[in-house]
């Protein structure tokens, strides 16, 4: 075996912990694989891995918690299958909810943080609306942020995106169930994003044609990062000319995006994300190996590329995927309010978000306009919307992009406002000015 392990780690492999010891099996045999040759120590872990796909996903889960496993690192959990606050919320046969419930109920054994969102990194006070900055280590009211330059090993394609992008910590994409190994052992594969030479940009795009008040409007990100991901894949791209105003939820959802359409795990934006303070930075002073501009003609086909369907009427409408921060549900409620949805409408969120709404009293504003607000889950990865089917309209490109083959719906896309608009009327409401330049 190539790879060299430490004392500690030959320990943990060779141990009588019959949980610690498969779980590093599994994380020296993926290392292997990778061609790394020695294991990175991680400081946090996000499980993408608790959520339901099948029997085998609990069975795993349950072995580790029968072999004694504990985490060893602070580690949140990804959305599950199942609404446990709204158990009603969730079409699904007994077998079926009876092993999402196990599967959840399992992580939480081994000491993980239930929290059930795929946005981890934002809490009840996260910095949503404001400009993009470097997260503080632990987990607490502003989410689980790890500082920056920090290893760690997380799942789930947006929070990979954001916590390397956003917040400048190091991640691969762990995926089901490397993600559950690495936190029980605090240990990774040294490969790939943990290493500077890859964290460079060899793509270069200049956003400079954009005009301003597109570029400051939440719904551009989606579209950028759909069009990001299918130009550049895995690569690492520095993106020019966007406005240092660009906030957290539009990097979110620029990340998201992009993760979806592409594999992209890491993406600067320069003047704004942590580790591109100028172009320079962002490339590590090597010359890129290509340059785009993006077009009006780009942007508005990537903007069409979300849209299945051009129906004139909807069946419903969801938000919220990456979850929902509270800064988003701030402005969705004055949107709301004094009307009532003509269509079902659902807002997917965090059990954190959903705390502080309730005490604000904006739960109680969006359920008179008609709003249901779905927390543990999302609307794409578990049965909740209407089983007939139809047209959906979403704000989200992850949702866009997911949501015929997942759900059956054609998607609409739009943003947040018009979403409202439309779900009020139960018809498309668009505006194309913002897109004609």
């Amino acid at each position: 075996m190539s790879l060299s392990l430490t004392s500690h780690e030959r320990a943990l492999l060779d141990g009588a912990d019959d949980a610690s010891a498969l779980a590093m099996r599994v994380v020296v045999a993926a290392a292997d694989l990778l061609g790394a040759d020695r294991l990175i120590e991680v400081e946090s872990a996000h499980i993408d891995g608790c959520l339901y796909h099948g029997d085998g996903g609990v069975e795993f889960a349950e072995r580790l918690v029968a072999g004694g496993g504990r985490v060893a690192i602070p580690t949140t959990l990804n959305v599950g299958a199942l609404d446990l606050l709204h158990p009603g919320m969730v079409r699904a046969g007994a077998h079926r909810t009876a092993m999402a419930r196990r599967q959840m109920d399992a992580y939480v054994a081994l000491g993980c943080l239930p929290t059930w969102t795929c946005a981890p990194y934002q809490g009840a006070g996260q910095p949503g609306a404001g400009q993009a900055g470097v997260g503080q280590s632990g987990i607490g009211q502003s989410g689980h942020r790890p500082a920056f330059g920090t290893h760690i090993a997380w799942g789930e394609s947006n929070a990979i995106a954001f916590a390397n992008s956003v917040l400048g910590a190091r991640t691969e994409r762990y995926g089901d169930f490397l993600d559950a190994c690495c936190a029980l052992t605090a240990r990774a594969p040294l490969h790939g994003l943990h290493l500077d030479a890859n964290r460079r940009a060899t793509v270069v795009i200049d956003a400079s044609a954009v005009p301003r008040a597109l570029a400051a409007d939440d719904v551009f990100y989606p579209v950028l990062g759909t069009w990001l991901g299918l130009e550049v894949g895995r690569d690492v791209a520095a993106v020019t000319g966007l406005p240092r105003s660009v906030t957290e939820d539009q990097l979110k959802a620029l990340g998201a995006a992009a993760a979806s359409t592409g594999a992209v795990a890491l993406f600067h934006v320069v003047g704004v994300t942590p580790e591109a303070p100028t172009l320079e930075a962002a490339t590590g002073g090597v010359p890129p190996a290509r340059r785009v501009t993006l077009s009006a003609d780009v942007i508005r086909g990537a903007r069409d590329r979300l849209s299945t369907t051009d129906a004139d009427t909807i069946d419903a409408v969801a938000v919220g995927s990456p979850h929902f921060s509270l800064e988003e549900f701030r402005r969705l409620v004055p949107l709301v309010q004094g009307r009532r949805m003509a269509v079902p409408f659902f807002a997917c969120t965090g059990r954190n978000v959903l705390a502080a709404l309730e005490a604000s009293g904006d739960a109680d504003t969006l359920r008179d306009a008609g709003v249901d607000i779905v927390v543990d889950t999302c609307v794409v990865v578990t049965p909740i919307l209407p089983a007939a089917g139809g047209v959906l309209m979403t704000c989200s490109g992850k949702f866009a992009h997911y949501g015929p083959a997942n759900t059956g719906y054609e998607v609409v896309y739009g943003s947040v406002e018009e979403c409202v608009a439309s779900a009020a009327d139960g018809r498309v409401v668009r505006d194309e000015v913002a897109w004609t330049w």
